[in-house]
């Protein structure tokens, strides 16, 4: 029967089962609620789509009304401790054939800070032996149970619906004026934890009514009061179904199409008070809490559903495997702009609604502590990934870096001292807004003696900074040279030039000699990575040196012959070709192997050589080159007179494909 495949009736005596009404009306599904009273019916929002069924019945009018409607699914929404409407429910459901499904409130998990009693009498038994006052929160009904308690009257302040015939009962009992507090909730935690400090409470009597009935409100004000909670158990074990994994089933069965909503939440450093007020209400209003182990220990004792996970492909699939969850947090640490996962996460779920929420970064709250305006701060990451942060110092008069696991404290200041930065001031900061927060200064080799946290962070200041004018064109006798060949400045320049890195290109220097082109490259491309390919002992040692000299970090120098050398390495962007060693055609296939878009310039000295570069261009499909001839003559002083002295020419081959 096609017509009562979206129609649902719910037994809604709790908010629970309300809430699962306008759940199924957002999607269109046909509800039905049953209601026991016109009270009940009045807490009901008037809904498009729902019919509201007003009235107690019986097991038999239950079955008459779930065959009229052509029910598909029934709903037992109704409170735990309404034991007897839901046999009858069930009774109903097992005669007609109609699925049951039983709603459960969660049972919360709390701690030691309160006492269970297995009934209303149990617990005005406790109280009758005890001193102190209780707010009473288990309604009119059983009011008469704690009557045998010793001033009573005084001591104790029930909390009941504000309703006349309910407030002449308990007016019979004794109960008035101060001591009947008559209001109708939900109650909020600050308003249960106003109404505890206000009648100086020592105790708070509930039942365990599970998450939405407003349980862990209560308990959550009497923990902070330091009130101790008498909590009187649910009467019976029951079977059944959650919130969200009767969402879940409903979504199958119905073939629900889910909205979900996705809120990526900056937390700040991760001490409890540096979450904004927007953040935590987001929070709060979740239904599932996603983020790494420490993010997300702080919610898990408080019901809600949690997945601990920090990477964007395992989320994805996690919530691909749980439709039931519309309103999901995915907490960040610091702020959701600087060097967090957003990035990824915002390209795996681009197709869904993902509103992104700031936090306190850790670069403004640790220039903060040390009193240094950040607005001119460099920033980088050295968590996770690679940084030439030598070169970042140099030119900076202030770095700031997230350390990591990788590369720790210990590492930046062995750096540091190895290219000679022994003067620069380093802050740095562990544990940032908890209670065990550590902040030290000083130089490295004073801070290489420090024990620190791998999850830290750093500011340097460099007093001695300036900015690189000598990228280009360093001067021959700036370099270490001894007896190993050296492209002349003139032809490094043009090379430089014509290869055109960016400053984060991944570029191979082959047959490198002393290093000069390399370490040219190295500082036009500082945020990138230079690999000097060289097969002789002497050029690879002579490299190392000038290396430290020009302090280029990001310079990594490859011993061995091309190009069985270039296996291992990363695909390059730009290639230098100063030297083959015959091998120029295996060479040039494995980088195109690497990356066919991988732009090339190669220098010839010998005719033989340039005639091999032709022939193999034309091998090569796709590809656009250009071959000039270089002569430099440089002015020589002879006697009184300056003479022009030729040097050999050099061809320089480029070889550039169109495309990224």
């Amino acid at each position: 029967m096609k017509d009562n495949q979206n129609k649902v009736l719910i037994f809604a005596g709790t908010v629970d089962g309300r809430k699962m009404a306008e759940y199924l009306l957002k999607y269109h599904v046909t509800v039905y609620i049953s209601v026991a009273t016109e009270y009940g019916e009045s807490l009901v929002s008037k809904e498009k789509g729902l019919e509201i069924l007003t009235g107690r019945l019986s097991a038999e009018e239950m079955e008459e009304l779930m065959v009229k409607l052509r029910i598909s699914s029934v709903i037992d929404g109704t409170h735990p401790y309404a034991k007897e409407v839901t046999e009858n429910i069930k009774r109903a459901c097992e005669k007609t054939g109609i699925e049951y499904l039983r709603l459960l409130r969660k049972n919360s998990e709390v701690e030691n800070d309160i006492i269970y009693v297995s009934s209303t009498k149990e617990a005005a038994e406790y109280l009758k032996d005890h001193e102190g006052r209780a707010l009473l929160t288990t309604g009119s009904k059983e009011l008469k149970e704690f009557t045998i308690i010793p001033e009573y009257d005084t001591r104790l302040f029930p909390r009941v619906l504000s309703i006349p015939e309910v407030v002449e009962a308990c007016k019979k009992l004794g109960f008035q004026g101060r001591n009947l507090i008559c209001m109708q909730g939900p109650f909020s935690e600050e308003l249960n934890y106003a109404m505890l400090k206000q009648i100086d409470a020592t105790f708070l009597v509930t039942k365990e009514s599970g998450q939405t009935g407003g349980f862990l409100e209560k308990i959550w004000a009497a923990r902070r009061a330091g009130v101790t909670s008498l909590v009187i158990g649910r009467p019976m074990e029951e079977s059944g179904l959650d919130v969200f994994s009767l969402k879940k089933h409903l979504i199958q069965k119905l073939n629900l199409q889910i909205k979900r909503k996705i809120s990526i939440v900056g937390i700040g450093m991760g001490g409890s008070l540096q979450m904004t007020e927007e953040s935590r209400k987001i929070c709060e209003d979740a239904d599932l809490i996603i983020g790494a182990q420490r993010m997300v220990e702080s919610y898990e004792d408080k019901g809600y559903a949690i997945y601990k996970s920090y990477q964007a492909s395992d989320i994805k699939g996690y919530l691909w495997e749980h439709p039931e969850y519309e309103n999901v947090v995915i907490l960040q640490s610091g702020d959701v702009g600087f060097y967090s996962g957003t990035k990824q996460l915002l390209t795996e779920f681009k197709d869904e609604d993902v509103i992104l929420y700031p936090g306190i970064s850790s670069v403004s709250y640790f220039c903060a502590k040390i009193r240094v305006p950040w607005q001119n701060v460099k920033l980088i990451s050295l968590h996770g990934r690679e940084e030439n942060i030598v070169e970042e110092i140099l030119r900076h008069q202030y770095v700031y870096s997230l350390l990591g696991s990788t590369f720790g404290l210990h590492d930046l200041c062995e750096q540091l001292l190895h290219y000679g930065l022994k003067d620069v001031l380093i802050y740095a900061g562990e544990n940032l807004s908890y209670q065990n927060e550590k902040i030290i200064s000083g130089s490295p080799s004073q801070l290489l003696k420090e024990e620190f946290s791998s999850l830290s962070v750093v500011l340097i200041k460099n007093i001695h900074y300036k900015k690189r004018t000598d990228l280009w064109g360093i001067k021959d006798e700036a370099f270490l040279r001894d007896k190993i060949p050296m492209t002349k400045r003139e032809i490094r320049m043009l090379s430089v030039g014509l290869l055109m890195p960016e400053e984060d290109s991944i570029i191979y220097d082959i047959g490198a000699g002393t290093g000069s082109v390399s370490i040219e490259l190295a500082r036009w491309a500082y945020g990138g990575r230079v690999y000097a390919i060289e097969r002789k002992k002497e050029a690879v040692e002579l490299i190392e040196r000038n290396k430290m000299r020009f302090q280029t970090s990001n310079l990594q120098v490859i011993p061995g012959l091309a190009p069985e050398a270039l296996r291992s390495l990363p695909a390059p962007s730009h290639v230098f070709i100063g030297g083959s060693g015959g091998n120029l055609k295996e060479i040039i296939h494995t980088i195109y192997k690497k990356n066919r878009f991988a732009k090339i310039v190669i220098h010839a000295i010998t005719l033989e050589t340039v005639s091999e570069c032709i022939e193999l261009i034309k091998t090569i499909e796709d590809v656009q080159s250009e071959i000039i001839c270089v002569n430099i003559a440089k002015a020589k002083e002879v006697s009184r007179y300056h003479m022009m002295m030729g040097q050999n020419p050099v061809y320089m081959i480029t070889l550039e494909r169109l495309g990224e």
